[in-house]
């Protein structure tokens, strides 16, 4: 069983349905459509808010996982026998998760019964009784703001090697068959 630590980002994220769980569970992803996705999804944890798809397990979180990377993808590429859905061609975030975990306690909604995403740390989720338990208080807010700031900072800086190569052979990678005339910068 892994728990988040104190310190540790997580994003609330609304699970839509128990099918949508399973995937989770077997496949190890969670998906989040690139139009209403949160700003920042390089986060330690997701936690899952199950709506009133799911019955008695309603309107709580109750189900954690650690978040291992993301990509963008397309509807098609994340359900591939889909393909002739109207939403095929949108983009989604994928993201890669470990095991799903229980929480020792779920954590209930209370008042609170649409959400789709918000951030907190481990160190609320840990001690969370009700959703608004979860909210940062407005002090510790600014030190919330700065690490995603830092997390969308981070996961936008590409390490890309510095590797000479040859005209010739960036001509076949590119499939370019000839060249009439050199280019010069």
């Amino acid at each position: 069983m892994s728990l988040p630590k104190k310190s540790d980002l997580i994003l609330i994220a609304m699970m839509p349905s128990p099918r949508d769980m399973e995937i989770a569970r077997v496949l190890g992803w969670y998906r989040i459509p690139l139009r209403t996705s949160p700003k920042v999804v390089a986060v330690d944890y997701l936690a899952f808010y199950q709506p009133a798809s799911f019955g008695k397990g309603k309107w709580q979180i109750e189900t954690i996982a650690p978040v291992q990377g993301h990509e963008l993808v397309t509807r098609a590429e994340l359900f591939k026998d889909d393909t002739v859905d109207p939403k095929a061609r949108e983009e989604y975030f994928k993201i890669q998760i470990g095991p799903l975990t229980q929480l020792p306690d779920p954590i209930h909604a209370g008042k609170w019964k649409r959400i789709t995403f918000f951030y907190t740390t481990g160190e609320y989720l840990l001690g969370a009784k009700t959703i608004n338990d979860l909210i940062v208080h407005l002090d510790e807010r600014k030190l919330l703001w700065k690490s995603l700031r830092e997390r969308a900072t981070l996961d936008q800086a590409y390490d890309v090697p510095d590797v000479d190569v040859p005209p010739e052979v960036l001509l076949a990678l590119l499939g370019i068959k000839e060249i009439t005339a050199y280019y010069e910068t």
